[in-house]
């Protein structure tokens, strides 16, 4: 099924990441790439793949770039990752296995998160629709990131994608904090029932930053990863207090 798949990425600076996931893609006939008018070596590194097609457009919001992308898409089935989204070789055979006549439409992925490339044992990134029929495929803004609409029937593969960011704490802080100011607008302006379990802990402003620690650590069992899993731990309640700072910035304005 491979020759029906087209990987998708979204770039923006990604220099320190995208060779390790484009190496993993080799078997693909074309690879679109919608870059953000990235100002690092990002392109330079991605000429060294021919097969691998660069269309760039400005960033506006996820789910505009990723349709933007969905629109240069030829063939039946899209492989969306980001650009430190590394395929394991397991997965890339059971994608390969995968029946052309098959009657689901969409597959979700699950994740190994990685620390300086050493992977966790668990994480709180959940699965993820990656591979799935362009035809019935949208994508829809959700707070800093995108959800994927697919039509149609959807089931999981056993397989995982590597989650390798090497980019620089200075640059996840940058992203953090504009990260941030979207998950706030997103809690600010739905109300409160319509918001997901995880959000309404958020939204109370002090609780999240403690129990994303804890959550992380112990239930997750980062604490078994030695550094890499305190790493882990630290990073997320950091960003969940980023998000408790830019709620109450919204709570202050409003006075």
């Amino acid at each position: 099924m491979l020759k029906e798949v087209t990987p998708l990425i979204l770039t923006y600076n990604e220099a320190p990441n995208i060779e390790r996931t484009l190496k993993k893609l080799e078997w693909a006939t074309k690879i679109i790439i919608i870059d953000s008018y990235s100002t690092d070596n990002t392109l330079e590194l991605v000429k060294a793949y021919p097969q691998a097609q660069v269309f760039q457009k400005k960033f506006n919001t996820h789910a505009q770039q990723w349709n933007y992308g969905l629109e240069k898409v030829e063939t039946e089935w899209v492989l969306s990752l980001d650009a430190d989204y590394v395929l394991t070789d397991e997965l890339i055979t059971e994608i390969q296995n995968i029946s052309s006549y098959t009657s689901v439409d969409g597959f979700y992925i699950t994740f190994k998160y990685c620390i300086f490339g050493k992977p966790l044992r668990a994480s709180i990134l959940p699965p993820r629709q990656a591979l799935f029929r362009k035809k019935l495929a949208t994508y829809i803004d959700d707070g800093h990131t995108q959800l994927l609409k697919v039509s149609g029937q959807n089931s999981y593969l056993v397989n995982f994608i590597l989650h390798d960011d090497r980019k620089s704490l200075t640059h996840w802080l940058w992203a953090q904090d504009r990260y941030m100011i979207l998950e706030a607008k997103k809690l600010t302006e739905n109300s409160f029932n319509k918001l997901s379990l995880g959000d309404k802990i958020r939204k109370q402003i002090i609780l999240a930053p403690g129990i994303i620690f804890l959550y992380c650590l112990i239930i997750k069992a980062g604490i078994l990863d030695g550094w890499i899993g305190w790493y882990y731990a630290l990073q997320r309640m950091l960003a969940e207090i980023i998000l408790s700072i830019k709620l109450i910035e919204l709570k202050i304005s409003k006075l």
